[in-house]
């Protein structure tokens, strides 16, 4: 493009183009940076003449932006006369909404804004006296006939809607890209570099790079917006799959120690004391596995399973073979509640073999050690020792693995568990201990999106567990719609009583804790156990990939009253109708002492029902646990609910879920909570969270959909064209690692990978 004379690059600031105030303000509101910003930045849906937007359907409390026809115009006084309002109905057949201007707008407005008037107009949807209502909207008057070449244009083209902001409307920015594009084509796009080689796009049938940034900004026709969104997703997938193809090839070129099975070790000895036999699906992700260990590059594995499917027994036998092989393996679990569970069920599960070095202790043995935050001096001083020299030969632990003084004498294995409680930093930093790359295993029974789309993206080896063990029954959910049918809620109470009643017992949780909650998280009280307790969200606990809170956190869809408590609530159901059962509660701001009491009584059958938060989503096995209440079910995450009902149903009785919600049913909420009691599918459900919070920055840290590398392709709807670009990807790359026969796709990845997002990527 030319400005002042100069030939700019898509990676130039548009104040250079388009002035300061106008680059400012899409800088600070949109993110928008340089001209290939500005040219990325797609109309989100496009006008046609006689399409009005539909006024019966727009949404409260949002900025919006409508093509309607001028009804009805009046200017009111108030204030005995001494103030003036401009009353201003719009109306598409559908609906009608109300325009208001006050003051010296009155004035200025009037005179246009005449019945019969057609335009575009923007401003946050109120209501006022029942009716919908634009305060001072911005407009832009589109059917004045004095001007014939506003009306030709409409009467021929679609009129692109861009994602605007009350600083700068739709009609802003779309003059501000063809400003660009203009001054582009001045040039001939002298300066505009395709990253797609030519010999792959005649072969696609796609359009060059110039003719998509016109035909989706400039449309002509719905085919014209089809051909630029084919071309401009193929760009997104191209140049990602091209990133992750290098990756891969780099990672195959990485040295690990190969860790093969030994005959007559360790993990043949445990195998042989096994009381029951391995599932199908069990032996054949361990093969898969195994296979992975016995490389010379590091294994890079996600084990996907569902809740009570087996994960922690694969990741055991895989352990144990890397101990065979002479290193050693650590598993990564985000809570103290969940490491102790792994470290008491792993050694529970070994025996004597977990005793090695021990008096009576098995000869193939090895120690297991068990390392948190909360661990005292001495018990700390033996499990670091028991590292280093390496006769430990498993270690359990939460980020206290993490910590500088850690050392391994010989890592081999990094097993992490629930995955998305961690950072790619805290995973990295683990791994970093190993003498040479270890192998990496991360495991987790619903994928959180940015996994799911790595995963579609096929830059993670992904093996599925979809069985459940001989005789484990599929969990029953259901909605409870408590404030359509509160008789609902009276007979959940009842099914927990006659659960207890059969000698089961019963979970119900609780978003919050209550009480002093609020100002025990100002003074920092709570624990490695309380993350993830008071937001609700999904994965609020610190480090996580998702970030706090990323679908209905505290406060969220539920309306003015807060969410339901523990402390609260345990009372209530004590005196009321759970009367005469033994209720207790469980949460995170409980001493260490006192949690461990209540989990081991309950674990025993002493306790009937436990109220709790979070703190139980995961780690907690009690199989004679049979139903779950989960109270306020809409301010909880897809996944967070997926976990917390896998803790029913572990045993032989079958299992029942009850998502109590008072949300009404055309609420968005319910519907996700419908999805969740619709399917026991962990891939399914990620798929659905997916849908509705988008990938992330599939190559940054960025976890919501607001900060994305993918602006035209989304994972779930063309997962053909990832697939379709990953193969050619991995021929090119494979083909010239360097790309120096591609110097355009080599300036297209430099764009793309800035800095960060390559050590993300070397990292994750």
């Amino acid at each position: 493009m030319v400005c002042n004379g100069t030939v700019l690059s898509l990676d130039e600031p548009l104040k250079k183009a388009l002035g300061g105030n106008t680059a400012k303000v899409l800088a600070d509101q949109l993110d928008l940076h340089t001209v290939g910003d500005l040219l990325h930045h797609y109309p989100r849906r496009y006008a046609e003449r006689g399409e009005l937007t539909r006024l019966a359907e727009l949404p409260l409390e949002e900025h919006v932006t409508v093509v309607a026809r001028i009804a009805d115009a009046r200017v009111h006084t108030f204030n005995r006369g001494k103030g003036q309002r401009l009353e201003i109905t719009l109306t598409d057949g559908s609906g009608r909404l109300q325009l208001v201007f006050f003051g010296r707008a009155v004035y200025a407005n009037k005179q246009k804004l005449l019945p019969g008037r057609r335009g575009m107009f923007a401003g946050k949807v109120g209501i006022f006296n029942r009716k919908l209502q634009l305060s001072h909207p911005d407009y832009k008057l589109l059917d004045d006939e004095s001007d014939q070449q506003t009306v030709e244009k409409f009467a021929t083209e679609l009129l692109p809607l861009y994602p605007a902001c009350r600083q700068l409307e739709s009609w802003n920015i779309e003059q501000a890209v063809d400003t660009v594009l203009t001054s582009m084509e001045a040039t001939g796009w002298a300066a505009l570099t395709d990253p797609l080689p030519p010999s792959l796009r005649e072969e696609r049938g796609l359009i060059t790079l110039p003719e998509a940034f016109r035909k989706v900004h400039r449309p002509r026709s719905k085919a014209d917006i089809a051909e630029a969104r084919e071309r401009l997703k193929w760009d997104e997938a191209f140049v990602l799959q091209v990133a992750l193809a290098r990756r891969r090839l780099a990672a195959g070129e990485l040295p690990a120690l190969p860790r093969r099975p030994v005959p007559g070790g360790l993990l043949d000895a445990f195998d042989a004391t096994l009381p029951f036999t391995l599932t199908e699906g069990q032996r054949q992700v361990s093969a898969e596995i195994f296979a992975d260990l016995a490389t010379d590059h590091p294994m890079h594995r996600l084990l996907q399973g569902e809740v009570g499917s087996g994960k922690t027994m694969v990741a055991l036998r895989a352990m144990l073979n890397v101990v065979d092989a002479g290193g050693q393996a650590a598993m990564l679990a985000p809570t103290e509640v969940l490491a102790q569970q792994h470290h008491r069920s792993i050694t529970e599960m070994m025996g004597e073999l977990a005793e090695g070095g021990m008096l009576g202790g098995a000869e193939q043995g090895t120690k297991v050690v068990l390392l948190t935050g909360s661990m005292g001096a001495p018990a700390r001083r033996r499990a670091l020792l028991d590292l280093v020299t390496g006769e430990a030969g498993v270690v359990i632990g939460t980020h206290a693995l993490i910590e500088d003084k850690v050392q391994f004498h010989d890592l081999g294995l990094v097993v992490v568990d629930e995955q998305h409680r961690f950072g790619v930093e805290q995973r990295d930093a683990l791994r970093s201990k190993g003498k040479q790359p270890p192998h990496l295993l991360v495991m987790t029974a619903t994928p959180i999106p940015r996994t799911v789309a790595m995963t579609v993206f096929g830059d993670l080896e992904t093996s599925v567990l979809d069985q459940l063990p001989a005789g484990r029954l599929p969990i029953s959910s259901h909605v409870v719609p408590a404030a359509d049918k509160p008789h609902f809620l009276a007979r959940t109470w009842e099914r927990v009583r006659e659960e207890a009643e059969a000698g089961h017992q019963a979970y119900v949780v609780c978003p919050r804790i209550g009480d002093e909650e609020e100002s025990a998280r100002r003074t920092g009280r709570a624990g490695e156990d309380g993350a993830g307790e008071e937001g609700a969200g999904e994965e609020d606990g610190a480090g996580s990939e998702d970030g706090a809170g990323s679908e209905a956190g505290a406060g969220g869809e539920a309306g003015k009253r807060p969410p339901l408590a523990v402390l609260d609530l345990v009372g209530g159901l004590s005196a009321g109708p759970l009367k005469g059962l033994r209720v207790e509660a469980l949460h995170g701001r409980m001493q260490p002492d006192a949690k461990d009491d209540v989990m081991r009584r309950f674990a025993a059958g002493e306790v009937d029902v436990l109220v709790a938060t979070t703190v139980i989503e995961v780690g907690v096995n009690v199989p004679n646990a049979t139903i779950m209440v989960i109270m306020d079910a809409d301010r909880f995450g897809v996944s967070q609910l997926h976990q917390l009902r896998g803790r029913v149903g572990r045993g032989a009785a079958a299992g029942l879920c009850l998502l109590v919600t008072e949300m009404p049913e055309a609420a968005p909420a319910r519907a996700r909570l419908a999805a969740v009691a619709g399917t026991l599918d962990g891939f399914e459900l990620s798929r659905i969270d997916l849908e509705q919070r988008r990938e992330g920055d599939v190559l940054g840290e960025a976890q919501s959909g607001t900060r994305s590398s993918l602006r035209m392709l989304t994972v779930i709807d063309d997962e053909e064209v990832i697939a379709a670009a990953r193969a050619e990807a991995t021929a090119i790359v494979s083909a010239d690692p360097q790309l120096t026969s591609l110097p355009e796709l080599r300036t297209a990845l430099d764009s793309l990978l800035d800095s960060e997002r390559e050590d993300y990527l070397d990292k994750g």
